[in-house]
């Protein structure tokens, strides 16, 4: 089991200096809007994945007027003490350590300490662009394959070198700079379509299982990946719509246009759910991927669920507890604002759980 016991945190956002101590396996976090509940967590979520959940910068997380922060956490996993920590210099220079040994690539982290998010705005997930539910599926199969992760990371450099390139068109153009660029642009391509078809075939069809029994309904809900991959080979994709990569100087075909796409009733499912409906795809997605990370790794990411009492009704709310809380071999951090509400729940899990109360002082 994994199982943050101590974080320290230091000149991070509305945090001077603190340490937290974490006994039990159900946290409770309570305290009234602009105390640090989301800061807490996003913590946590930082020394998980070398980075914030909600910030795009570093610089943005450091208390106001000050320069640099610090994150500490002391974790216990299968009986065996881990610490991780952030450091970001007063330069903006990040430092991120694994047992006091830093690392020289942030991405050799991913996975080690696995965590899942699931925030206000996650909503976004199931109505928003392709992007996000790309970025999604990247995460969970980052976390369980570090050769996918390494395929992204060179994919998105391809990508990037090769749109310059189409950029000079026609006048600085090089074409066997080109050439080796697409070549291996292709060969990641291939890579990355191949695991994701393969994690989507086993995936998709446990979200819809965990649907059901959030909402507790027999809906008729599909899913299903959709890629321009799946309707041709990469290379002769590419090839068919090189002229047109030219004229908008952009490459127009890849797995970065791939989507993961939902029916309801055979309809679209973001143009007809209800608010309902949404919340419970967007639970059941993040309930796949905390599902799907302990099968592979054979313990539980940690669970942090922010703010999720005011975004879903009292009894889906209450299914989703139940099915996380059941095993009783996982860590899950949950933040409210209202102390009465937090303690309901919480009692009906009828099981241990620590409160940690937050204010303004």
């Amino acid at each position: 089991m994994l199982q943050l016991q101590q974080l320290q945190l230091t000149h991070f956002r509305n945090y001077q200096q603190h340490n937290f101590q974490f006994d039990r396996n159900i946290v409770g976090i309570c305290g009234a809007n602009g105390v640090g509940k989301t800061n807490l967590i996003d913590a946590i979520y930082y020394l998980s994945f070398s980075k914030s959940y909600f910030s795009r910068t570093d610089a943005s997380n450091v208390q106001h007027n000050l320069q640099g922060f610090r994150i500490s956490g002391d974790y216990l996993l299968n009986q065996k003490n881990l610490n991780t920590t952030c450091i970001v210099r007063e330069n903006n220079k990040k430092e991120f350590s694994f047992n006091k040994e830093e690392y020289t690539k942030f991405s050799e982290h991913i996975g080690k300490l696995p965590c899942v998010m699931i925030a206000p705005d996650d909503v976004e997930l199931i109505s928003g662009a392709a992007e996000l539910r790309r970025k999604f599926i990247d995460v969970i199969i980052s976390q369980i394959n570090k050769d996918y992760l390494n395929a992204i990371i060179k994919y998105n450099q391809l990508l990037l070198q090769r749109n310059s390139i189409l950029k000079k068109y026609p006048h600085q153009y090089d074409d066997a700079l080109f050439s080796i660029i697409t070549d291996q642009f292709i060969k990641s391509g291939d890579y990355i379509f191949k695991i994701r078809q393969q994690f989507l075939t086993s995936f998709l069809p446990k979200v819809i299982a965990n649907y059901l029994l959030i909402a507790e309904s027999e809906e008729s809900i599909q899913a299903q990946y959709s890629s321009q991959l799946q309707q041709q080979p990469f290379k002769d994709l590419l090839k068919a719509n090189q002229s047109n990569d030219f004229q908008l100087q952009r490459t127009t075909v890849g797995t970065h246009k791939d989507d993961i796409e939902f029916l309801l009733n055979n309809v679209k499912f973001k143009t007809i759910a209800s608010q309902g409906q949404r919340k419970s795809l967007l639970f059941a997605l993040k309930l796949s991927e905390w599902q799907t990370i302990q099968e592979h790794k054979g313990f539980y990411p940690i669970l942090l669920l922010d703010d999720v009492f005011e975004k879903l009704d009292e009894h889906r709310m209450q299914n989703l507890l139940h099915m996380v809380t059941q095993n009783k071999a996982s860590q899950i951090f949950i933040t409210d604002t209202h102390l009465e509400r937090l303690e309901h729940h919480l009692k009906n899990i009828e099981q241990p759980y620590q409160i940690v109360q937050l204010s303004s002082n």
